[in-house]
């Protein structure tokens, strides 16, 4: 056969014994339908087959990153646009929510005419030609319309709205904050007045008990007392004392408040009390010559009951009531010379004897420190002085705790 020939026809293959080169030349056989072809291929066209391959190779990776890099440009770009026509719609939509704003408050103010004001009417100008512009933009640019601005602006105005009520709660806050700083401090103020007038309003009260105390020491030797509040549980009225409580947020404040009012209470009806009570020197000057009780009789030089005290002072110094009454005895009379007696209600009675003179008559009201009368020695009397005598209930005690007492 043809082609078996061909193939014994074919030379050897030698053994190459030697290394051979990359590029070293090649055959390709190729082999179909009963026939084989050679192919040779040199060194030269393998160099350039192999450097359009690497070529092609290049050229294609440097387009894939041209194409990958320019994409991501354009990417930010169009971000970048993004943001800039956002920030430009903001600016605009900030524009017109304060123009729509200030032109309002421009209609309110009805009394301001615009020739009469130049500034105002150059800003209306102005702010109708930027109004103008933001429409002419508007209308070129299918990205921004006129409905979508409208929009944009409304939700704006309602943001802008509620930062001014955020800035307005805020500036609350902060003031009610200082006011509650400013009630904290005016409360210890407070809290401070009413502790010095719970304080002095004690003192007070605690003085006049004191004299009490200093009056009922006589009594007590004769077996009595004087309640001075005994009339108070009976009768009905006096100031307003709050029930205890009606601060129920400040107890501290409660309690001072209450006991305030209730030391003013008693102190309001001590001091009427003490209207009717004898306490004080009915004369000015004087030294004790004979004291209540038993003593040794001037003129009979023996041991009698003396149911006063006398009280030597100069001739014609003033005799004064020492508390509020009526004059029930006001006369001469062998013992007590001139005498005038004054009944001041409670229990307590008042005489005053051997008086120069007499300035009072029977039936006469008299208040505290009016002038009775002056002393003298008129009656069963050695010299000028003054007989006074205080009874309780019809019994004769001791004047001079009376005279000590202090209110």
């Amino acid at each position: 056969m043809k082609i078996k020939k061909k193939i014994e026809a074919l030379p050897a293959r030698s053994v190459c014994l030697n290394k051979k080169h990359f590029f070293s030349p090649k055959e390709i056989i190729f082999r179909g339908e009963g026939r084989a072809f050679v192919v040779t291929i040199s060194s030269t066209m393998q160099m350039l087959l192999c450097a359009s391959i690497i070529s092609i190779g290049a050229w294609t990776s440097y387009s894939y990153y041209v194409y990958n890099r320019s994409d991501h440009i354009i990417t930010r770009k169009e971000e970048q646009l993004g943001k800039t026509r956002e920030a430009y719609a903001d600016l605009m939509t900030e524009f017109v929510t304060l123009n729509k704003n200030i032109t309002t408050i421009v209609a309110a103010l009805k009394d301001i005419k615009e020739e009469d004001n130049k500034e105002l009417h150059q800003y209306k100008n102005q702010a109708e030609i930027i109004e103008n512009k933001i429409k002419e933009i508007t209308k070129d640019n299918n990205w921004l319309t006129e409905e979508k601005l409208t929009e944009r602006t409304n939700i704006y105005e309602a943001m802008l709205q509620r930062d001014i009520a955020i800035s307005e709660r805020d500036e609350l806050k902060s003031q009610l904050e200082d006011l509650e700083k400013i009630v904290e401090e005016m409360r210890q103020v407070q809290s401070d007045v009413f502790e010095k007038m719970k304080s002095l309003s004690s003192k007070e009260v605690d003085k006049m008990k004191k004299a009490l105390s200093e009056v009922n020491k006589p009594l007590k030797e004769k077996g009595m007392y004087f309640n001075a509040l005994s009339n108070k549980r009976g009768n009905k009225g006096g100031p307003y004392i709050p029930e205890k409580g009606f601060l129920r947020e400040d107890k501290e404040l409660n309690d001072k408040i209450t006991a305030i009012y209730q030391n003013v209470e008693d102190y309001e009806y001590y001091k009427q009390v003490f209207l009717n009570t004898p306490i004080g020197k009915p004369v000015w000057s004087y030294w004790v010559t004979s004291p209540f009780g038993q003593r040794l009789d001037p003129f009979k030089k023996s041991k009698a009951t003396h149911k006063g005290i006398d009280l030597a002072s100069m001739t014609g110094n003033k005799i004064k009531v020492k508390a509020q009454g009526k004059v029930t005895r006001s006369e001469y009379t062998s013992g007590y010379g001139n005498l005038v007696v004054v009944d001041h209600g409670n229990g307590f009675v008042t005489k005053y004897a051997h008086m120069a003179k007499r300035y009072v008559s029977k039936g006469d009201d008299v208040s505290y420190d009016d002038v009775l009368g002056e002393v003298g020695s008129t009656g069963r009397s050695t010299g000028p002085h003054l007989h006074y005598e205080i009874l309780y209930r019809g019994v004769p005690v001791n004047p001079l705790p009376f005279m000590q007492a202090k209110i």
